[in-house]
């Protein structure tokens, strides 16, 4: 008989979570889940599943608009917000049930309910009851943060509350420059909301690739999104029937709604860490090492909470590896370098290795390779618009370092570069694979033109 009530306890039923239970569940470990809200964590309930469908809602309105250039007579269109909101509800109930399902199959015991640690190896719910196990797996991801903590902050909404707002907002201001604000700008100025995007950097996307950077911003103002840089909102009020937004230049707007997304934080507020000595970040990410474990031995954790990548496939990836290394006796050390990412913008950006700027920090010499160009559905459809592709090359030994794509399924793209790039592929890899004709990705093997070189120390 064990010492404990069981093998492994996971707080949080997110995509780490899950993913760690069933794995460690399938090596024959005894295996409960806390989780107090939802089954599915941000991805599935407020976060990437939903996101992407109201990112394709958005992009209809275009496709309807450039029928018309390829012959099609469509008769004028017409949004429903709440018919989206209903889909996507139906749509997250069904994956969240799915997720149930697949724990239960495992032989995972589901609970409903907060957890908190009273230990090293005891959890106390909500319930009142307390158990133990001999591992404990923190898994409960992100929040979003409401900053600047100005007067009035309570009137705006976060990421959470914009999916299921009961009106469509004609007139929204986003706070953020990140990729969760550019998104949400981007469909809902495409949906039909006359969108202001304030934020503080002089450009959107911060520590994204200079080139997709402005190119982006661009594409953002040509599709009626108000960017005003350098600008912060400094007190929110109700003004009649809108919200009246100061900025910190003195104007002030008048909007329907505020989408505060200035980023996310580690949910570990309250969840009993100090008490049990789990060492934490200033952020409060929880600091671990890279087997995922904390410096107190028998607890773990995965996924945003430690804030290391915050992104789905990585807390799913750290998750297995986790299981594997703890219950399956294998050594699995999760690599995070060259993970593809994607923001879900229209166009979207899809960019895997390093910007030009890090891999000049990085490496003595770095030469570009970029191409502009007008996507092959834009010719006759009209629609001024351009695809930007950048490949960033080590001078020395001509192995890519990057890869950064704005445009029509760029993310698709991404996700398929990433494994060359891993594998360590040169330029001349690239150049020497045959093209795929008329597609907008044979630019990647077929850009021979080198248009800029940068040596360290040389202006």
């Amino acid at each position: 008989m064990s010492a404990f009530d069981y093998d492994l306890f996971v707080i949080g039923a997110g995509s780490g979570g899950v993913r760690a239970a069933r794995i460690a569940a399938g090596y024959g470990a005894k295996v409960a889940v806390a989780e107090e809200f939802r089954i599915g964590g941000t991805c599935v309930i407020r976060g990437c599943v939903p996101k992407k469908l109201y990112v394709y809602a958005s992009r209809f309105r275009e496709d309807f608009e450039d029928a018309a250039g390829f012959g099609w007579s469509v008769p004028p269109a017409s949004f429903d917000w709440k018919t989206l909101v209903a889909a996507k509800e139906k749509e997250i109930t069904r994956l969240s049930g799915i997720y149930a399902a697949n724990l239960d199959k495992a032989g995972v015991e589901m609970i409903a309910a907060r957890a908190t640690l009273e230990g090293a190896h005891s959890v106390r719910l909500s319930t009142g009851k307390t158990v133990t196990a001999r591992v404990i797996l923190v898994a409960t991801g992100g929040a979003p943060a409401m900053y600047p903590a100005i007067p009035g902050v309570e009137l705006a909404i976060s990421s959470n509350e914009v999916f299921d707002l009961e009106t469509f907002p004609k007139r929204l201001m986003v706070v953020g420059g990140g990729y969760i604000a550019v998104e949400f700008a981007s469909v809902f100025a495409r949906l039909g909301s006359q969108v202001t995007q304030v934020f503080r950097a002089e450009n959107v996307l911060r520590g994204f690739d200079e080139d997709l950077r402005v190119a982006l911003a661009d594409a953002m103002g040509h599709a009626g999104v108000a960017l005003k840089p350098g600008l912060l909102p400094t007190r929110i009020e109700r003004a009649g029937g809108a919200l009246r937004v100061s900025l910190s230049d003195g104007s002030t707007c008048d909007v329907d709604q505020v989408l505060i997304a200035t980023g996310r934080a580690p949910h570990t507020k309250g969840l009993g860490l100090e008490a049990a000595g789990v060492g934490l970040r200033q952020n409060g990410a929880i600091i671990v090492d890279e087997r995922s474990q904390t410096n107190v031995p028998s607890i773990y954790a995965v996924g945003d909470v430690t804030d290391r990548i915050n992104l789905t496939p990585v807390a799913i990836r750290e998750g297995h590896a986790f299981a594997d290394t703890v219950f399956g006796g294998k050594e699995v050390i999760v690599d995070h370098r060259h993970v593809p990412s994607a923001v879900f913008t229209t166009p979207e950006i899809g960019t895997v290795g390093l910007s030009e700027e890090d891999a000049r920090r990085e490496y003595e010499v770095v030469d570009i390779y970029k191409s502009t160009f007008r996507p092959m559905k834009a010719t006759l459809s009209g629609r001024a618009e351009k695809m930007l592709m950048k490949i960033v090359v080590c001078g020395h030994t001509d192995k890519v370092l990057g890869v950064h794509i704005l445009g029509h399924e760029s993310g698709e793209m991404a996700q398929l570069l990433a494994i060359p790039i891993r594998m360590g592929a040169t330029k001349a890899d690239f150049d020497a694979t045959m093209a795929l004709h008329p597609t907008a990705a044979e630019e990647l093997v077929t850009m021979r033109t080198r248009t800029a070189r940068h040596e360290r120390g040389k202006a």
